[in-house]
């Protein structure tokens, strides 16, 4: 049997990343991508932000993680020529009520690293985007966007250049861990591993479900649905436009492309298996939630998009749940990491996230 340093589970954006950073001190890495190409599900089908770091719980991995990987993100854009704008956000209040929770995320980003935001009047806001309808806004100018694209095939080029390998079509069954030994299993071969790295996204805890124990509980998957419609015609907007975050995810947004399309989305709707079908059926709640911070909005321009879906593992209504990034200390299995939950702003927040699986298998 075949033996390799790691193997990484899915090459989405997180398992590239930790792919590329293990590549480059020195392992021998393969990529199981079950797909035929890279990033094909959620690393492809989201809003391609690269986020401050302001929503989350101080302490939390989400927290430190965006900000961390914030700035690699933006220094790996430089160093490797990927495509990406720091065009800046508004988060707006559009209602009285609304001004002490959105001045309340200054506060929030102060916390968690995230200096420059900063409240700005109507004023401010009519003056740098006059199609833009509220009582004021917190300005994050160090919020961007990233060809994710072009992202991931840089992390590729990293892996491949240092001697990894990535394996499309290649679908893990399952992982057996016994007597010190993981043994990977394919439909056409069979590995043993020193490092099983558990990035698969949507499946991941499937993919983890023989580490079930009392002591080691594997989460359960649940799937939220996000709905991005495409706005023709003339682009009203020159930075990204967020309302007040939402339960399960941060609302009906303003994003942009590197050509300046502008998207609105995503909209959570919980579903039971993994489905990309877009339900247009939602189209009237789209418009009213856009509408509370862009009046003139014209319906008619709005076209279905895509759809994306957050790799949860707790149900609708749950409070905040964080990354998990679950080593041998936290489950007692050598060589497994499992990552759970990677959702927004996973992009973000990939290297930092890659570091972190590094000092996990290097120490």
């Amino acid at each position: 049997m075949d033996k390799l340093d790691c193997i990484v589970i899915g090459a989405g954006v997180v398992g590239l990343a930790v792919a590329a950073r293990l590549s480059q001190n020195g392992l021998g890495v393969v990529v199981a991508e079950q797909h035929d190409l890279i990033g094909s599900e959620t690393s492809s089908r989201n809003s391609e932000v690269i986020h401050a770091g302001i929503y989350y719980p101080a302490g939390s991995l989400k927290a430190k993680l965006c900000v961390a990987g914030k700035h690699l993100l933006y220094e790996h854009c430089e160093t490797y020529h990927v495509p990406y704008s720091r065009c800046g956000k508004i988060i707006v209040a559009t209602e009285a009520q609304q001004v002490d929770v959105v001045k309340s995320y200054i506060e929030k980003g102060k916390a968690n690293g995230v200096p420059d935001l900063s409240w700005q009047n109507r004023e401010w806001v009519a003056e740098r985007e006059p199609e833009v309808h509220c009582l004021g806004a917190v300005h994050s100018p160090s919020t961007g966007i990233v060809d994710s694209h072009s992202y991931m095939v840089s992390l590729q080029g990293i892996l491949e250049a240092n001697d990894g390998w990535l394996a499309l079509n290649t679908q893990v069954e399952r992982v057996e861990s016994s007597a010190g030994k993981n043994i990977v299993h394919t439909r056409d071969m069979s590995l043993e591993v020193g490092w099983v790295v558990n990035c698969g996204g949507l499946t991941a805890p499937e993919l983890s479900r023989d580490m079930q124990s009392d002591h080691y509980p594997i989460p359960d998957s649940y799937y939220a649905r996000g709905h991005y419609y495409a706005y023709s015609g003339r682009q009203p907007f020159s930075r990204l436009v967020y309302p007040v975050a939402v339960a399960g995810g941060l609302g009906v947004h303003v994003t942009l492309d590197l050509s300046g399309q502008v998207k609105f989305g995503p909209d959570v709707q919980w579903i039971d298996t993994i489905d990309y079908q877009f339900d247009n059926t939602r189209f009237d709640d789209f418009v009213q939630a856009i509408k509370s911070y862009y009046p003139d909005l014209d319906p008619d321009r709005l076209h279905p998009s895509y759809t994306g879906i957050r790799p949860k593992i707790a149900p609708a209504g749950a409070e905040f749940v964080d990354f998990r990034i679950d080593g041998p200390q936290v489950h007692g299995v050598p060589g497994r990491i499992n990552l759970f939950a990677i959702e927004s702003p996973g992009l973000t927040a990939s290297l930092a996230i890659a570091d972190m699986v590094l000092t996990e298998v290097c120490g």
